[in-house]
């Protein structure tokens, strides 16, 4: 696994996740979205860096007592190494900190891969939103997990943690 540092997202970033994000996604988001977002006192932006270069990133939104994640993405060349479970850790540890009840997400219907990290972190379907994807209108899955803040979930999340942690440095 590949040592990691994560960090919050700075304005100064928003370039460098700008490159993975068009890599991830047939639809990325602005750059004036994420600058809007870094803005956002509810919103919570990290970036996974190794030797100060960004791999990774991930962003959520904490609303009362529900953190919703909007945003994971890993450059494609360094797929594989753990470094967006690194991230989705340092999110619900987030989650956590600020006493969620439950998190949320979407992702796409085809993206198997995604879906099963996230049911490794006790993510389950809840839903589906048709047509959610404007690049193809493929539909989504709304998934979630319960009691974030709860001992036997933040044991669950110690646990995997340390299975993967010895190479993690959060700042």
């Amino acid at each position: 696994m590949t040592m990691v540092d994560i960090r919050r997202m700075q304005p100064e970033d928003v370039p460098e996740v700008m490159v993975i994000e068009r890599q991830c996604f047939t639809a990325p988001w602005r750059e004036s979205s994420y600058l809007t977002e870094l803005s956002n006192r509810s919103a919570y932006y990290i970036v996974a860096c190794i030797d100060s270069v960004i791999v990774g990133y991930g962003g959520q939104w904490m609303i009362m007592d529900e953190a919703h994640i909007t945003t994971l993405g890993v450059d494609p060349q360094r797929r594989g190494e753990k470094i967006g479970e690194q991230l989705l850790i340092a999110l619900l540890e987030e989650a956590a900190r600020h006493k969620v009840r439950r998190a949320s997400l979407e992702v796409r219907e085809s993206n198997l891969v995604a879906q099963n990290l996230y049911r490794k972190y006790g993510f389950e379907a809840a839903a589906v939103r048709r047509g959610y994807y404007t690049d193809n209108h493929e539909d989504a899955l709304v998934m979630w997990v319960e009691n974030v803040s709860g001992d036997e979930y933040r044991d669950k999340l110690d646990q995997l943690k340390h299975n993967i942690s010895q190479s993690v440095r959060v700042t």
